[in-house]
């Protein structure tokens, strides 16, 4: 296969102009087709606000268990060098970005057609089309020295638009001035105070917004829900999400019930750390009925939990 046919057919498949453009909503609709619920105008998944607020109770256990039974085995992300508010938790809509090793003349013809449309400064592409709610997933593909196209400034913006921190798979520089943004929870590779484009050094270059990119193992698509939390971060496809909340809202309730009949010994630990009997079902159903009104799970989602049980 020569290399005129091979470019012939990258081009086929991926469009001369896909590079450093935002993902087309023909291509977002098709490799999102699972997700059936609400979208942005551009076509990303828009995962509700009220799934994002009870995402916020997910362990990662849970929504790991969740996506791997799934099939979806890769999709927890650790091993971060740096993390701002660690004891925070993140949680929002994906909003993707890739980079790669700058190569001046792809680079240049990209920064020429942004300028044309009126963008200067690839690294702040990304952050404009940012909306309250979103995650900023960034592959920086590790660069260290020479590699942070976050700093303070683009933080602030950042989490102006977006009300969040970031994923990014780099470097940042201005740590100080990151930290001293508030809620801007992160999970970061390292820091170094040096910058991605500086004194005629060509280091990086913006290859892609919104499509597919890859977050250490896990391959992450825009519209993802974000669940940074204990110094990792899951990336849950958005037609998941909903599922992962609301089997954590399950386990959550069957370990406060367990808990509780352990405490008054009704049941032994055998009983309740195995699969449980059909009494101890219809216990725990009962036992929901009784406190709905008490428990830390909206009363909704007990009575939709109720609604399909058999006990």
């Amino acid at each position: 296969m020569n290399k005129i046919y091979i470019t012939l057919l990258f081009l086929f498949f991926f469009g001369i102009e896909s590079f450093a453009q935002q993902i087309s909503k023909e291509e977002m609709l098709f490799l999102t087709q699972a997700w059936k619920g609400e979208r942005f105008e551009d076509g990303r998944p828009k995962v509700s606000d009220d799934i994002l607020r009870r995402m916020k109770e997910v362990t990662h256990d849970e929504a790991w268990a969740v996506m791997k039974n799934a099939g979806y085995k890769y999709q927890y992300a650790d091993g971060w060098g740096l993390m701002i508010n660690p004891d925070s938790i993140l949680i929002g809509r994906a909003v993707t970005a890739t980079f790669m090793p700058g190569r001046p003349d792809i680079h240049d013809a990209i920064d020429e057609r942004g300028k044309k449309e009126g963008k200067r400064g690839q690294n702040s592409w990304p952050v404009d089309i940012l909306q309250q709610g979103d995650v900023y997933v960034v592959d920086q593909f590790s660069l260290h020295n020479g590699g942070p196209t976050i700093g303070d400034n683009v933080g602030n913006a950042i989490y102006a638009k977006s009300g969040n921190g970031i994923v990014y798979d780099g470097a940042v520089r201005d740590i100080v001035g990151l930290k001293e943004i508030g809620s801007f929870t992160s999970f970061v590779s390292s820091y170094h105070p040096s910058h991605h484009n500086q004194q005629g050094d060509l280091n990086t270059m913006l290859i892609g917004i919104n499509k597919p990119t890859r977050i250490h193992q896990v391959t992450v698509m825009a519209g993802d829900v974000v669940l940074g939390r204990d110094g990792a971060v899951s990336f849950i496809p958005a037609h998941l999400a909903e599922k992962v909340v609301t089997t954590s809202e399950v386990v959550r309730l069957r370990d406060m019930f367990g808990h509780q009949r352990l405490r008054e010994g009704t049941y032994t630990a055998g009983q309740i750390d195995t699969r449980w009997s059909d009494e101890i079902e219809k216990d725990f159903s009962l036992w929901l009925t009784a406190h709905i009104d008490e428990l830390p799970i909206a009363k909704e989602q007990i009575q939709e939990i109720l609604k399909n049980r058999t006990w």
